[in-house]
C-alpha cells in the first residue's frame, strides 16, 4: 500500500509542533529537572544496555516518536520481513538475513522452500571444513597445514568479515593469520602476497555470482601468483569459493565440493551471517561463529517481540530520526571505545548509507524530508585527539554513539579504567559543556588578570547540549558482537520504514560500475571522445600517456 508523504502525516506534524517547543531545551536542565531521567531513558536486551538519556528528548518526545513508528507501519513491516515477504520491492526479493541465525529446526518455509533446513545444511558444511583447517588435517598440496587465509571480496563480502575477525581477535586461532583483499588497486593484493607462502595459504573467493569485477580481478591475480609457484591441480587445496555459480567456480579450478553457497535473499551488507562469514568461522572456530549467530538471533527475538517503547533497535532508530529531522544533524559519529571494534564505523557506513542513502520513496516519489545522515567515526581515545574538537566546539551538531565493554579481554592493569573514564567523561562533556561563568570562575581561581580572562573565555567555553547514546556490553564476545550488529541492522530498517524508502537495494552502486567497464576498455584501447565530457576525456588521455615507455 502506498504510504502518504511523511510530512503530511498527523504523527509527523505533531512532532514538528513539539520540536518547536524543544528548540530551547538544555540537557543540563532536563537532567536537573528529573532525577529519574537515566532509568526512564535506558533499556537493555540481548546482553546490550542502551542509555539514550543524553538526547534532547523528553518522555513526551518518545511518545510522539513511537506514534510515528506505529503510523508508518513499523510493526507490520517488521513482521513482513521476518516472515519472508518480498519487501525488497525493486528486486522482488525476500529479505531474510535474520533466517541465517535462526536455531536449527525453527520452521520457516518461504515459497515452499524450507529456508531453515537450507541454511543449516550450509552451516554443517562450513563446520566440517573449518574444523579440518583449524585442526591441521586440511593440508596444502605440499602436505603442510594452512597458516594464512586470504579473503578476497568487496563490499559486504569484505567489510563484515574483516570487522568481525578484528573484533574477535581475542578468540582467534594462534596458527592462522587472516588477510583481507578488497580494493581493485593492486597495491592491496601486492601487500598481502608479499607476506604469505603459497604452500600454506588458503584463498577464499567470495562472490555470489563469481562475476564481481573487483573480486574476480583480484582472484585472477592470486591464481596467477599461485600457479607461478605450483601446479594447476594444486589449486583445489588452496582455493575455496563462497558463490552460487558452480560452472564458473569449477572453471576457475576450485573443487565445487569446496563451494559454499548463499541465496538471493541475502543482501551483501547483511551477509556476514552466511557463508560469507567463512573467514570468521575459520579465525575463531565454528563454535564461536555459532555464538555470533546466537547473539544476533537474541536481538532478532527482542526486536520481534518487545513493545516499541522498550525495543532497543526502535529506540535507537527513533532518537536518530529525531536528531536528523528536527535537530538538523547531517552526520552521525560512531565512537567505539574498544580497539578491536576499529572497523565497526566503516561497517556501519555501508550498512546505513547503502541502505538508506535514497532520495525517492518506495513508490518513486521524491522524499519530502532529509534521509540518511553521513556515518563516520574512529575508536576512542584516538578520536578525542583527532576530530572531537569539532564535535565539542564546531558549528555543526553531530550526534555520537559511544560503544564500550565494561570488562576487557586483556589483563593489562590500568588501561580499561582509563578507557572507560574517557568514554563516560566525553559523553558527559558533550551533554554539559562549560559555561562562560564556569570558565571565568576557573580562570579567576588560577589568578589570571581580568583582561586575560576576558580574552580567554570565548575560546574555552563549550556550548554542550550535544546529543549522544551510550551502548554498553559486559564484554566484547561473539555473543555480544552478534547482538550489536543486529541492533544496528534493525535500527537501519526502522528508519527506512519511517522514511518509506527501499532500504534493501543499492542501485546507486551500479552506475559507476557500468561506466568503469567502458573506461577500462578505453584505457586499454582507443578513446571514444564523443562518449565523455572534456574532463573525463582529458583524464583518460593522461592515464594512457603515463603507460607509454
Amino acid at each position: 500500500m502506498r504510504q502518504p508523504l511523511l510530512t503530511t502525516t498527523p504523527a509527523y506534524q505533531a512532532l514538528q509542533a513539539h520540536a518547536t517547543d524543544a528548540k530551547g531545551w538544555q540537557l543540563r536542565q532536563l537532567f536537573a529537572d528529573d532525577p529519574e531521567r537515566f532509568p526512564k531513558l535506558t533499556a537493555d536486551a540481548a546482553g546490550l544496555f542502551l542509555d539514550f538519556s543524553k538526547n534532547r528528548i523528553t518522555a513526551r518526545t518518545l511518545e510522539l516518536l513511537v506514534d510515528l513508528a506505529r503510523e508508518r507501519g513499523v510493526e507490520a513491516q517488521r513482521d513482513a520481513m521476518l516472515s519472508g515477504e518480498k519487501i525488497n520491492l525493486t528486486e522482488q526479493r525476500s529479505v531474510l538475513h535474520t533466517a541465517l541465525r535462526m536455531p536449527r529446526g525453527k520452521a520457516l518455509v518461504v515459497e515452499g522452500q524450507d529456508v531453515n533446513a537450507d541454511v543449516h545444511n550450509v552451516l554443517d558444511r562450513m563446520r566440517v571444513f573449518t574444523d579440518k583447517v583449524r585442526n591441521g588435517t586440511w593440508l596444502g598440496a605440499s602436505g603442510k597445514p594452512i597458516t594464512d587465509i586470504v579473503n578476497i571480496g568487496i563490499g559486504g563480502s569484505d567489510l563484515g568479515p574483516k570487522m568481525a575477525v578484528l573484533a574477535l581477535r581475542s578468540f582467534a586461532h594462534p596458527r592462522l593469520t587472516m588477510h583481507f583483499v578488497s580494493n581493485v588497486d593492486g597495491h592491496d593484493m601486492d601487500a598481502v602476497l608479499a607476506k604469505v607462502n603459497h604452500e600454506t595459504t588458503l584463498f577464499i573467493v567470495a562472490s555470489k555470482t563469481f562475476t564481481t569485477a573487483e573480486t574476480m580481478l583480484n582472484a585472477g591475480t592470486a591464481r596467477t601468483w599461485f600457479l607461478g609457484r605450483a601446479k594447476e591441480e594444486d589449486l583445489a587445496r588452496h582455493f575455496v569459493a563462497v558463490s552460487t555459480n558452480t560452472q564458473a567456480v569449477a572453471a576457475f579450478g576450485i573443487d565445487t565440493d569446496n563451494m559454499f553457497p548463499f541465496w538471493d535473499w541475502v543482501g551483501g551488507r547483511y551477509s556476514v551471517w552466511s557463508a560469507i562469514g567463512l573467514s570468521v568461522a575459520l579465525a575463531v572456530g565454528f563454535g564461536y561463529f555459532e555464538a555470533l549467530l546466537e547473539g544476533a538471533h537474541a536481538m532478532d527475538e527482542h526486536f520481534r517481540t518487545a513493545p516499541l517503547e522498550e525495543n532497543l533497535p526502535v529506540l535507537l532508530a527513533l532518537t536518530g530520526f529525531w536528531n536528523r529531522e528536527f535537530l538538523g544533524a547531517t552526520s552521525l559519529s560512531i565512537a567505539p571505545y574498544h580497539q578491536d571494534l576499529s572497523r565497526f564505523p566503516a561497517y556501519l557506513q555501508q550498512l546505513d548509507m547503502e541502505s538508506n542513502g535514497k532520495r525517492v520513496t518506495k513508490s518513486g516519489q521524491p522524499v519530502d524530508t532529509v534521509t540518511c545522515p553521513v556515518v563516520w567515526g574512529e575508536c576512542g581515545t584516538n578520536a578525542q585527539h583527532a576530530y572531537f574538537q569539532l564535535l565539542h566546539q564546531g558549528t555543526d551538531i553531530v550526534p555520537i554513539d559511544f560503544i564500550a565493554a565494561l570488562r576487557a579481554t586483556h589483563d593489562l592493569p590500568g588501561h580499561h579504567d582509563a578507557l572507560l573514564a574517557n568514554c563516560f567523561a566525553q559523553s558527559e562533556a558533550f551533554m554539559k559543556g562549560k559555561t562562560a561563568d564556569e570558565v571565568r570562575a576557573e580562570l579567576t581561581a588560577q589568578g589570571l588578570p581580568a583582561a586575560k580572562i576576558d580574552e580567554l573565555v570565548p575560546h574555552r567555553t563549550f556550548p554542550g547540549n550535544r546529543p549522544s547514546n551510550t551502548i554498553l556490553m559486559e564484554q566484547l564476545t561473539p555473543l555480544t558482537l552478534g547482538a550489536l550488529i543486529a541492533l544496528y541492522e534493525h535500527k537501519t530498517f526502522v528508519q527506512g520504514v519511517i522514511w518509506d524508502i527501499a532500504s534493501f537495494d543499492q542501485w546507486g552502486v551500479e552506475l559507476g560500475k557500468v561506466l568503469a567497464k567502458k573506461i577500462q576498455a578505453e584505457l586499454e584501447g582507443d578513446v571514444d571522445q564523443a562518449a565523455h565530457d572534456s574532463s573525463t576525456n582529458g583524464l583518460i588521455i593522461m592515464a594512457k600517456a603515463a603507460k607509454l615507455p
